[in-house]
């Protein structure tokens, strides 16, 4: 980080149509109805981890981060910055991230659990509300 210049923080749109079809729709449902909201992948990721799906919850958290990667982009951000927890916004990526960390260390993908710990740390400091505990 450029303590000179920091970068602004990147804070990505929220949903309203998501967050009211989460009351109501199944949580594998909403990236169908919802392919581009990183919400919605991460709340499948952590369904399908609930029902012992590690390689599913892997493959959600995935493509959320990818597309939460292309909208970060959109919005400005460059690789780097701060992308902060509290902006409720922002979530959906860090909970994929935080989703992909967990399955990456369930099947022993050890330098994809560093680099995406690292990653979430860089991208919120340690303001966030994520477990990590899958971090050795």
């Amino acid at each position: 980080m450029n303590l000179l210049n920091p970068a602004d923080p990147t804070l990505l749109p929220i949903n309203p149509e998501l967050n009211k079809a989460i009351e109501t729709t199944a949580p594998m449902e909403l990236p169908k109805k919802f392919p581009d909201q990183p919400l919605a992948w991460a709340l499948a990721a952590e369904a399908a981890w609930k029902s012992g799906e590690v390689l599913g919850s892997y493959a959600y958290a995935r493509v959320g981060y990818h597309r939460a990667l292309d909208q970060l982009r959109k919005s400005g951000w460059k690789g780097a910055g701060p992308v902060p927890y509290a902006h409720e916004g922002n979530r959906g990526f860090l909970w994929c991230l935080a989703a992909l960390g967990r399955a990456a260390s369930a099947i022993g993908e050890e330098a994809e659990v560093y680099r995406l710990a690292n990653f979430i740390v860089e991208c919120t400091g340690t303001e966030h509300n994520l477990d990590l505990s899958w971090v050795s």
